[in-house]
């Protein structure tokens, strides 16, 4: 399929992490993002991390009592419509998450749309063979250089790479690799336009609303 001729996907970063947000970005139809982490043999769908013995999550400048209640995988999977894109980034380099994740994605392989995204490629490994659409996540020069060397002759169901590393030679390079090529974040419409004009097939934004408000108003062109 020429990619140039399909709508470009719209995700919803992190829309995942929170059932509020996960509304929201239904009510646009866009794919959903979540991050997906495996603590104390429970996958739990936060992006703030642990800070070792303190009680506490964090992330930047934020910081959250480890105590509060957080989000379960099964959960999400539970309240999203069937008819809503998951797009599910597993964080860490444990191959358990990955196997403990597909076991939760089990009874939703042929009701639901289901992507996962992971910076440790091993753990795409898990879901060959099934219906999960895997999608390698590059986020340094490095990384997009090592895809392109060992990936060669393949062809991917996607890549996910950070904005600042597009220009039109690695753009023309991954949309030869990969079914889709994916690319965060993109929170302005100017910018919006000129990865679509490179060819990327999908935006990833923390501001899906406005974004969705400008391909909707032929930002595209």
């Amino acid at each position: 399929m020429d990619s140039s001729r399909r709508a470009p996907l719209l995700v919803a970063h992190r829309a995942g992490n929170r059932l509020a947000d996960l509304r929201a970005a239904e009510r646009l139809d866009a794919v959903v993002e979540a991050d997906v982490r495996l603590y104390r043999g429970r996958l739990e769908v936060r992006h703030l991390k642990t800070a070792g013995p303190l009680p506490l999550l964090w992330d930047r400048w934020r910081l959250e009592s480890r105590r509060r209640p957080r989000l379960q995988l099964r959960e999400l999977l539970a309240a999203a419509a069937p008819s809503t894109p998951l797009l599910l980034d597993l964080k860490g380099p444990r191959l358990r998450l990955a196997t403990l994740a597909l076991e939760e994605l089990r009874p939703y392989l042929r009701t639901h749309r289901l992507l996962v995204s992971a910076r440790t490629w091993r753990l795409l490994e898990p879901f060959a063979g099934t219906p999960v659409r895997r999608v390698h996540s590059v986020g340094s020069a490095r990384q997009l250089v090592r895809l392109l060397r060992t990936r060669a002759g393949e062809r991917l169901d996607g890549v996910s790479i950070h904005e600042r590393l597009l220009d039109a030679g690695s753009a023309a390079a991954l949309l030869a690799l990969a079914e889709h090529v994916l690319t965060w974040p993109v929170n302005r419409p100017e910018r919006a336009r000129e990865l679509l004009r490179l060819g990327v097939t999908g935006l990833i934004s923390d501001r899906p609303d406005r974004i969705a408000a400008a391909l909707a108003g032929g930002g595209t062109g």
